[in-house]
């Protein structure tokens, strides 16, 4: 194979190139190096002045306390499980309301007013409403109705309360997307021959989908913190677990077992969204059509 080739010395880096990027690695090397030893420096510093606090031993006591937690792990275990159920099917319901809201929103024409005016209704009430009084509304008002013969489960209640919740904001959310698209591509779907639910489905929402990633992913997040409200109703979730612990052995050990599982569970989700975050900036910097 030729070395000489113009074409194949086009696409080889220059020594100036090459050396810049040597630059870059290595101030990319010396920041995280300072970085590392700044952090371990103030976590050191902090430690130090919590422990040798005068109330330290008796916080330790009533928060850290290594058997309590571990005695009271099995029961809030069982009660995480039940809200990373209600999570998940909280997740699905949000995803189809809140597109079903977000399509009335858009929805263009006189003919079509009653709706656009029920869904900017619903999401001003919901929006505005706190979870917990609305947690308080379906937990306790709808078995209040006597619509069925027997008890409706409490996770189910909690479920419905948060989808109706969570749905008026991540409507807002896919609303945003939705109108940021050009009009230039709706009208070119259109003069296509693709109906308006089409040009919605197969045009506009894959567009308004990369935009508004970060921002459905920041309300994944908060709605993962917002599932141990159920606990309000009664249900024996994580949160009730730790209360039921706490009462036992009268420590608030099991409220910090709770609180690390909670955290456990956000973590992957809040690392993924800087990773999407910051990949998105990346190509903004360099023009890369998205």
């Amino acid at each position: 194979m030729r070395t000489d080739d113009p074409a194949l010395s086009l696409r080889e880096p220059s020594s100036l190139e090459l050396s810049r990027r040597a630059f870059r690695r290595r101030q990319t090397t010396r920041s995280v190096l300072i970085g590392a030893a700044s952090t371990v420096v103030f976590a050191v510093i902090a430690w130090l002045a919590i422990v040798n606090a005068p109330g330290w031993p008796r916080v330790q006591a009533s928060f850290f306390d290594p058997q309590v937690a571990l005695a009271s792990l099995p029961r809030v275990w069982d009660g995480f499980l039940l809200n990373i159920r209600v999570l998940l099917f909280a997740a699905l319901g949000v995803l189809v309301v809140s597109l079903l809201v977000a399509g009335m929103r858009t929805l263009r024409g006189p003919v079509f007013f009653p709706l656009r005016a029920l869904a900017a209704g619903y999401t001003d009430l919901f929006r505005g409403m706190p979870l917990i009084i609305v947690l308080y509304l379906i937990g306790f008002g709808i078995p209040g109705l006597r619509l069925t013969e027997g008890r409706i489960p409490l996770e189910l209640l909690g479920t419905v309360a948060l989808v109706l919740t969570y749905s008026a904001y991540v409507s807002e959310v896919w609303r945003a997307g939705i109108e940021a698209v050009h009009p230039s591509q709706r009208l070119a779907a259109r003069s296509l021959g693709l109906s308006h639910g089409q040009t919605l489905r197969l045009v506009v929402l894959p567009q308004a989908l990369r935009k508004v990633t970060p921002a459905l992913m920041n309300d994944f997040v908060a709605m993962q913190k917002d599932v141990g409200l159920i606990s309000v109703l009664g249900a024996v979730d994580a949160v009730r677990g730790a209360q039921i612990e706490q009462s036992h052995y009268a420590s608030f050990t099991p409220f910090v077992v709770a609180g690390l599982l909670f955290v456990l569970l956000a973590l992957p989700m809040i690392r993924l969204i800087d990773w999407y975050t910051a990949r998105l900036r990346r190509r903004e910097q360099i023009g890369e059509v998205l």
